[in-house]
């Protein structure tokens, strides 16, 4: 077959969930990849989540996507990160065995009728600025739509010390003539930089001296479907630090770095440093926590987290052989920075279909982003997207109120990037809205509305909203006590008997001990009571929510002459001229263009307004 409804290029985290979400709205989509055995592959840690990216894959849970579902089905520990803090920013991340995620993600997609096509990409096939398929081992394969997932293979190349190979990770090839193709296209492209540290023996460590980091129980799970029903065997993980002799023999071999050496261009992550760059940035520190983390279940690998470098090997196993607990290290594969093409992200839309070429999509860390979770979310945007262009209907759009989503996208299509994009709660401005465990109440409807998940699962989510209903109905607003325990606990006495939905507003009880709940209502206990005490803070948010959308939505007249608007710096004058944007909402989001422009732009457009009404 060589006519499809979507190819999507790439079987990385991006292409998979891309290419199961066209199959799942019941379209004909090839994927096309280097090597089918590597699809799913972690390239880099075997993690999945973490602070702000857990909430990005309970969204893909949610529309029913896969990473959660391979997660579970791979997961050996489970951590809640940041839990000291508000519900809103927790996170859960999880440790895989590297080799079950990649076969739990080949299983998923062999169980769809996805197309899988082993071939390089070298062109695409383009008519009058549409893309009408790719050719793949000098063979025409077209489609409606094409949806471009390269991770780093585009030009990559992977540095260690001086050594230099053409590759986007250890054992695969980089996609070359891809790369000359867009650049002959005069893309607007650039070079970032990311980077993986060795992998060493488990058995060769001494893990005795090592702090041990146990998972959490109970174990939760990724996916809120729960269809792993159990989870693999649970591994613990351990932590060492760097010391001051580390730090001489890294700061003795910096020179020799690729990424200190001039040989790299590229910008790497500024939230993951290779280990020379936390010892030239941080030179007042003594130390710097590494994670040990198992590979898998039976493998006696472990990535040691913290230390990704690209120094010659002979450093490298100097300065590991430092480390406390790793003075007998034996390193199998020694870590390396890669370095790839990408291509500015403010020339997609919304939808992630470019604006240089139509039906054309990019997905993934070909957009600038680092991280297997903001690759997946893309993916799945891409592939919602491409499905509906075909079905002639409304793209779907998540705003930065609904959805980590929401905000990836638009951070990306947006104000573009400077460095590799790694996402943070910190990033959401509403993030109060957006926890990791309210996913399916802001996105399960939607994702049943595009066809993305079964019926089943959908009248089974209704039901258990309408028990929780209940639950807050009949039993705290109904129960009323007078005497509860504080968070000292000590016995609080109220003058009259309140509802226990009144109680749990108190920032000073203690929930665990106010009323014994039932196994099965506990979640709805848990759920309630993180609702009510935030209630107030996100009342008030969805206030402001609603006034900037009225704003946000306001028509800029077509008649407007930014020129003529006294207190608009020349700058902001020229971008606004050049972008011409529709709305307010659209004039803000504008790199430079500050809430005393947009009040300004306001203050005239009142004025013509005015000028109308009077005329």
């Amino acid at each position: 077959m060589d006519k499809f409804d979507v190819i999507v290029v790439g079987g990385g985290h991006a292409g998979v969930e891309a290419a199961h979400a066209v199959s799942r709205a019941g379209m004909v989509c090839a994927l096309i990849t280097f090597d089918k055995t590597k699809i799913g592959q972690m390239s880099c840690n075997p993690a999945i989540g973490g602070l702000g990216k857990s909430h990005i894959v309970r969204e893909i849970d949610a529309m029913g996507g896969i990473m959660p579902l391979a997660t579970d089905m791979s997961g050996i520990q489970y951590r809640t990160l940041n839990t000291r803090k508000g519900d809103a920013v927790q996170a859960l991340r999880v440790q895989c065995d590297r080799k079950l995620y990649k076969e739990a993600i080949q299983k998923i997609i062999k169980q769809t009728d996805i197309y899988l096509i082993e071939a390089e990409v070298t062109d695409l096939i383009i008519d009058k600025s549409f893309v009408k398929g790719v050719i793949a081992n000098g063979k025409e394969v077209k489609a409606k739509k094409t949806i471009l997932t390269t991770g780093t293979f585009l030009n990559g190349l992977m540095y260690t010390g001086s050594e230099v190979t053409k590759g986007g990770r250890v054992g695969d090839d980089s996609a070359i003539p891809l790369s000359k193709k867009l650049y002959d296209l005069k893309l607007p492209m650039g070079r970032l930089k990311t980077g993986t540290p060795a992998r060493i023996t488990m058995s060769s460590l001494n893990l005795s001296v090592m702090e041990e980091q146990p998972g959490e129980k109970p174990t939760p799970f990724m996916s809120l479907t729960n269809q792993a029903q159990e989870h693999q065997k649970q591994m613990p993980c351990y932590i060492t630090r760097t010391n001051k002799n580390t730090h001489k023999i890294i700061s003795e071999n910096t020179h020799l770095s690729a990424m200190y050496s001039g040989n790299i261009s590229g910008i790497g992550p500024r939230y993951c440093p290779s280990i020379e760059d936390k010892v030239f940035k941080f030179s007042s520190k003594d130390s710097h926590q590494i994670f040990i983390e198992p590979e898998g279940i039976g493998i006696d690998l472990i990535y040691p987290n913290g230390i990704s470098t690209s120094l010659p090997k002979k450093a490298q196993q100097e300065f590991i052989r430092s480390i406390e607990g790793m003075e007998n290290a034996e390193i199998t594969e020694y870590g390396y920075a890669v370095e790839y093409d990408f291509i500015d992200p403010r020339t997609n839309k919304k939808t992630l279909e470019t604006t240089f070429l139509k039906d054309f999509y990019l997905a993934g860390q070909i957009n600038g982003t680092t991280g297997y979770e903001e690759a997946a979310a893309q993916g799945l945007v891409a592939g919602i997207n491409a499905t509906l262009s075909i079905q002639n209907k409304d793209p779907f759009i998540l705003n930065r109120d609904e959805a980590y989503i929401g905000v990836l996208i638009d951070d990306l299509t947006t104000h573009g990037i400077t460095e590799p994009y790694r996402m943070f709660t910190s990033r959401a401005e509403h993030r109060l809205l957006l926890s990791q465990n309210n996913a399916e109440q802001r996105l399960l409807t939607k994702a049943y509305n595009l066809n993305l998940i079964k019926k089943e699962r959908y009248q089974n989510y209704l039901k258990r909203e309408e028990a929780y209903k209940n639950f807050v109905k009949n039993t705290l607003e109904k129960t009323k006590i007078k005497t509860f325990l504080n968070k000292n606990n000590d016995t609080v006495t109220l003058e009259e008997k309140r509802s226990l939905y009144s109680i749990l507003t108190r920032p000073d009880v203690e929930e665990n001990k106010l009323i014994k709940i039932q196994e099965d209502e506990k979640v709805f206990f848990k759920r309630a009571s993180v609702e009510i005490k935030y209630k107030g803070y996100i009342d008030k948010q969805l206030r402001e929510i609603n006034k900037n959308k009225k704003q946000n939505n306001k028509k800029i007249p077509s008649s407007i002459d930014y020129k003529n608007i006294s207190g608009l710096s020349n700058e902001v004058v020229e971008k606004l001229t050049q972008s011409n944007p529709e709305t307010i909402g659209s004039a803000a989001k504008i790199e430079g263009v500050t809430p005393a422009a947009i009040n300004l732009i306001l203050i005239n457009i009142k004025k013509l307004e005015l000028q109308k009404i009077n005329a």
